[in-house]
C-alpha cells in the first residue's frame, strides 16, 4: 500500500494566501498534508504576529516550533543563533589547523607601535599631509595607551579627532591605512544618512552596529575599534530651516553620547531592529571616533575673521591677502566651526583638529608613482602579466597632474584620467604577442601624439 504523500501532486500545490503555484515561489511550507503557504506570505505573517496579526489567516503561535525556526532562518539570511554558532566553531577549527587567521586579533598593548612608526607606515601610502599624519599618529597612540593603561587615579579623556580638508586629499584613505596598521575593526559611515531617532533615515546607533558587524560580532574587538564618520559638515545647523532640523543640529545632539562614551544596544544580526532579533550592548568609551569633512565655505569664514582689522591706516590688513593661501584651513578656530554650524558641545568632544592641504602639482606626480600601491604600479603589474613592460616619462606624469588639477576633485581624478587614456592600450596589446614594451608620453596624454610601442627583441 502506497503512502498518502506519494499520491500528492507537488507541482499543483498553491499558496492558500496568494494562490501562487510551487513553480512561482522559492519555497513552500506544508501546514497540513493538503495546505501550503509560500515563504513570502509566511514572512509577512511572521512579521505581523506582534501587530495583532492583521492578515487574519494563520495564527503562527499554533505552528510547529521547528517550522518557525526555519522561517526565522530564512528572514535573517541564515544568521540564526544555531547557524552562527556552527560558523564560529568552524572558524575556530580552521584557526586551530592553521588554515585561517583572525582578521582582527586582540591588540597587544606591549607591541603598540610608537607614533614615529605609525607615521612611517602612513608615509608609505599617503603623500604629503605631514602635519595631519603626525597629529593622527600621536592621537591614536595616546588613545590606545589610555585604553590599556588601567589608570584609576587620573581619568584620561578620549582623543577623538576632526579632519578638515578638501575632497580627495586623503582623509578616508588615512583612516583606512591606520586601521590596517593597527589591525583593529573599522566602520566608515556617511553622516548624510543620519537623522534624529523617530524619523526616516538611520539612527546614530547604526554606526556602532556597522562596527560590530565588521568585527564579526565580537563585542570586545568592536569596543576597541575605530569609527570614521565622513561628510560631518553636512549635519551643520541650517539657519534657513524654521522647522525642526532632524538631519542637522539634532544629529549632532544625538552623537554627543556616542562620542563621550555610553552603552548602546545594537542588533547582532544586522543594521535594522525587529522584535525577534537578538541585541547586545556595546560600550563606546574606548571606541575612537574620527570625523571628517570638506567644510565648503569655511575658508570664507576664516578669511573674514583674519581681515577684521581696520582696512585703512597703520596696521591695516588687505582684504585679498589670504585669497591665495593654500594652507588657510590650518588657521581654523573653534569660533569658525561654530559659525559654520557645529554646536559647541559637539566641537568640544573632538579635541584633536587636523587639517589637510590641497594637492599641488608636485604632490600629484608623487601620488602617481611613490605610494606602495600607486596606480601606475598597478597598471605596470597588469601589463607585466602579459609580459609587456609599461613605462611613463616625466612629461606624461606632469600632463596627468595638470589634468587632475583642472578637475579639482583631488586624487580621485587620477584614476579617471588614467583609465581614459589606458583603455585603447589595454584593449590592443593582448592582440599582438610581439609587443614587448609601451612608453606613455606627455603628447599622448594631451592628445597630440601617440604612445611609443617597442616590439620584442628591438632595443
Amino acid at each position: 500500500m502506497s503512502n498518502e504523500k506519494d499520491t500528492i501532486d507537488t507541482s499543483a500545490e498553491t499558496c492558500i494566501i496568494c494562490h501562487r503555484k510551487r513553480s512561482e515561489v522559492d519555497k513552500m511550507f506544508h501546514l497540513t498534508p493538503t495546505m501550503c503557504i509560500c515563504g513570502d506570505c509566511m514572512q509577512k505573517n511572521f512579521e505581523s504576529f506582534n501587530q495583532n496579526n492583521p492578515y487574519g489567516v494563520i495564527d503562527l503561535s499554533q505552528l510547529d516550533p521547528e517550522l518557525i525556526k526555519e522561517v526565522m532562518g530564512m528572514m535573517n539570511g541564515g544568521n540564526q543563533p544555531q547557524v552562527k554558532e556552527k560558523k564560529k566553531k568552524a572558524k575556530a577549527q580552521k584557526a586551530e589547523n592553521g588554515e585561517e587567521k583572525d582578521a582582527y586579533p586582540v591588540l597587544d598593548p606591549k607591541h603598540l607601535p610608537a607614533p614615529h612608526k605609525i607615521k612611517a607606515e602612513l608615509d608609505a601610502y599617503v603623500i604629503g599631509q605631514e602635519s595631519a599624519k603626525k597629529k593622527l599618529s600621536v592621537a591614536v597612540y595616546n588613545h590606545y595607551k589610555r585604553v590599556f593603561s588601567g589608570v584609576t587615579d587620573i581619568e584620561i579623556d578620549k582623543s577623538n579627532m576632526l579632519m578638515i580638508g578638501p575632497t580627495g586629499v586623503g582623509k578616508t584613505y588615512l583612516v583606512k591605512t591606520l586601521a590596517r596598521i593597527l589591525q583593529v575593526p573599522l566602520a566608515i559611515t556617511d553622516a548624510t544618512s543620519l537623522t534624529e531617532a523617530g524619523y526616516i533615515g538611520d539612527d546614530v546607533e547604526t554606526v556602532v552596529a556597522k562596527l560590530l558587524m565588521n568585527a564579526d560580532g565580537d563585542v570586545e574587538k568592536a569596543e576597541r575599534g575605530i569609527i570614521f564618520i565622513d561628510e560631518i559638515d553636512k549635519i551643520a545647523k541650517k539657519d534657513s530651516v524654521r522647522s525642526r532640523d532632524v538631519s542637522g543640529e539634532s544629529v549632532q545632539q544625538s552623537l554627543l553620547k556616542l562620542l563621550e562614551g555610553s552603552e548602546v544596544e545594537v542588533p547582532m544580526d544586522g543594521l535594522t531592529r525587529n522584535p525577534m532579533m537578538r541585541t547586545t550592548t556595546v560600550d563606546t568609551t574606548n571606541i575612537l571616533f574620527i570625523c571628517g569633512g570638506a567644510f565648503p565655505d569655511l575658508d570664507d569664514i576664516i578669511k573674514e575673521r583674519l581681515t577684521k582689522k581696520a582696512s585703512i591706516g597703520f596696521g591695516s590688513s588687505l582684504k585679498d591677502q589670504f585669497d591665495n593661501d593654500k594652507d588657510l584651513f590650518s588657521k581654523v578656530t573653534t569660533e569658525d566651526l561654530r559659525k559654520f554650524g557645529m554646536i559647541p558641545e559637539f566641537i568640544g568632544r573632538l579635541p584633536v583638529v587636523c587639517t589637510l592641504q590641497p594637492l599641488t602639482k608636485e604632490m600629484y606626480v608623487k601620488i602617481l608613482k611613490e605610494p606602495r600601491n600607486a596606480i601606475l604600479k598597478q597598471y605596470e603589474k597588469l601589463l607585466a602579466l602579459d609580459e609587456v613592460k609599461l613605462t611613463f616619462d616625466e612629461s606624461a606624469l606632469e600632463a596627468i597632474a595638470e589634468k587632475a588639477m583642472e578637475k579639482d576633485t583631488g586624487a580621485r581624478a587620477l584614476r579617471a584620467i588614467i583609465e581614459e587614456f589606458m583603455l585603447d592600450i589595454m584593449y590592443e596589446i593582448p592582440k599582438d604577442d610581439a609587443i614587448g614594451s609601451v612608453e606613455i608620453t606627455g603628447d599622448y596624454i594631451r592628445g597630440t601624439g601617440a604612445p611609443r610601442i617597442y616590439m620584442r627583441g628591438v632595443n
